[in-house]
């Protein structure tokens, strides 16, 4: 008996033993499995452009789009996920003629659009160009009145290294130390007028971008990188070439992500792109077309190194989900701007005139039409000019026979420009016009005109002008058409 226990504990020993060299041997694998994990998403809009309720104040017709709508989609994310961060990525706070109504005829009350995205719980909002539409005093009563930050690390005093609005900020996310910075395209002066910016500068993005990553990953110490940027992708990424029609550094979103280190995750704007998910030397990037029509979801999946006590990403991914007529209004935000609707529907249907033909801006890119040249009589009239130039600015455009009212004429107009009179000489007007041209591609036999247009040229960089007569051969190179 003595013999078999003496045996059994020998089996016993040798089975612990055995044990514990399996555990020993497996260890990592099932530590890596026990590992602490952790899921965040994150929403993204941009170039919301003023539109919150579903509907197109030109035609008075409904369309998807608006924050309304898209509140939908984004609060079943929240529900589906608490750990969720929203971001709007700029051109918010102009664009419709609600917006235009509120900053330029009653700027009283809160901004409409900023009340919407309060009550929508938004983390924060890259700085666009469009914001500077209407001045610094609107800019900044809407900035004050958002309970979320403005972002723009690359908007500085002029003469100063003092940022004009908060560069980035930290969050927590489900325990996760989160930078979220913030950049706004530099062309804002080519754009707009000097006193709508007046003392501000805004500077080189990438190296901007360098600077402010490296604040977050060295001196925050945090996790996860995200960049909202009112920026896009600059060039074709199969030939490298620049998009062409861009103002220098006017979108930077290819390079930030190639020469960047520390950025993770790149939501994009200003373009009116809509961009799934792409990735950059594995940065991803997305972007949420324009309007609201779409929001753009990135879920984020990270794990914590048991040696540093740091999260770090184990997968991410990206989409769009599209803000269609399937997706019901939010009844919340429609009560926060039914006051500000009313307003702007009173003041679109007011007649201001008659016409005798209807007109439409139809192919108003392609031959000449009278209801461009109606912004063409304007101009001339009121500057004294000998030639006007203009673009037409919404192919929908239409003016009804029989009464015209601010509608029709605001349709025609969608943009807050200003006009203005310069001395130029003929080679300088037909550089103008060689510039223009450059929204279409080369002649092509039996194709009509409208299948040679630029899709990467801007429809509001083909100006037209009235005062001169000229010709465009599309069958000739570039600088060599008019």
């Amino acid at each position: 008996m003595k013999n078999d226990k003496l045996l059994l504990t020998k089996i016993v020993r040798l089975g612990l033993a055995l044990a514990l060299a399996l555990l020993i041997h497996v260890d990592p694998s099932r530590a890596q499995q026990r590992l602490p994990k952790t899921w965040i998403t994150i929403l993204s809009t941009t170039d919301v452009h003023g539109n919150i309720l579903p509907i197109d104040y030109y035609t008075n017709k409904p369309d998807a789009r608006g924050l309304a709508q898209a509140a939908t989609i984004i609060k079943a994310a929240r529900k589906e996920n608490p750990n969720l961060l929203l971001i709007d990525s700029g051109d918010t706070i102009q664009g419709t003629p609600l917006s235009y109504y509120h900053n330029k005829r009653n700027n009283e009350p809160p901004d409409p659009v900023m009340l919407a995205m309060n009550a929508l719980g938004y983390d924060a909002m890259a700085v666009g160009n469009h914001e500077y539409n209407f001045g610094l005093r609107v800019l900044e009563k809407a900035r004050n009145e958002a309970r979320f930050p403005w972002l723009s690390a690359n908007t500085y005093r002029e003469g100063t290294d003092q940022t004009y609005h908060k560069p980035y900020i930290v969050t927590d996310a489900n325990g996760v130390r989160v930078g979220i910075l913030g950049l706004t395209t530099p062309g804002v002066p080519t754009w707009e007028n000097k006193e709508n910016y007046r003392g501000l500068e805004f500077r080189e993005p990438l190296g901007e971008a360098k600077k402010w990553t490296a604040v977050l990953r060295e001196r925050e110490q945090v996790d996860l990188v995200i960049i909202a940027m009112h920026m896009g992708i600059e060039r074709d990424l199969r030939t490298g070439e620049l998009n062409p029609g861009q103002v220098r550094n006017e979108n930077a979103a290819a390079a930030i992500a190639e020469q960047v280190p520390g950025v993770d995750i790149i939501l994009m704007g200003h373009t009116h792109r809509e961009v799934p998910s792409l990735v950059i030397n594995g940065v991803l990037l997305v972007q949420a077309d324009k309007w609201a029509r779409r929001v753009a979801r990135v879920d984020v999946y990270l794990e914590k190194d048991e040696a540093t006590k740091r999260w770090r990403t184990g997968a991410k991914q990206a989409r769009t989900i599209a803000v269609d007529a399937s997706v019901k209004t939010d009844p919340e935000i429609v009560r926060l701007v039914e006051r500000y609707d009313r307003e702007t529907q009173s003041w679109l249907g007011r007649v201001i005139g008659e016409s005798s033909a209807e007109l439409t801006a139809k192919e108003a890119r392609f031959r000449d039409t009278a209801i461009l040249d109606l912004i063409h009589r304007v101009q001339l009239a009121t500057s004294n000019a000998q030639i006007s130039m203009a673009a037409s600015f919404n192919t929908q455009a239409r003016i009804p026979r029989g009464p015209v009212t601010v509608r029709d004429i605001a349709g025609l107009y969608e943009y807050e420009n200003t006009l203005v009179v310069i001395e130029v000489t003929g080679e300088q007007l037909r550089e103008a016009l060689e510039h223009s041209a450059k929204y279409f591609r080369t002649y092509a036999p039996n194709k009509p005109v409208t299948d040679l247009v630029d899709e990467k040229v801007p429809g509001y960089n083909f100006d037209i002008a009235e005062g001169v007569t000229y010709d465009i051969d599309i069958a000739k190179p570039l600088g060599r058409r008019i």
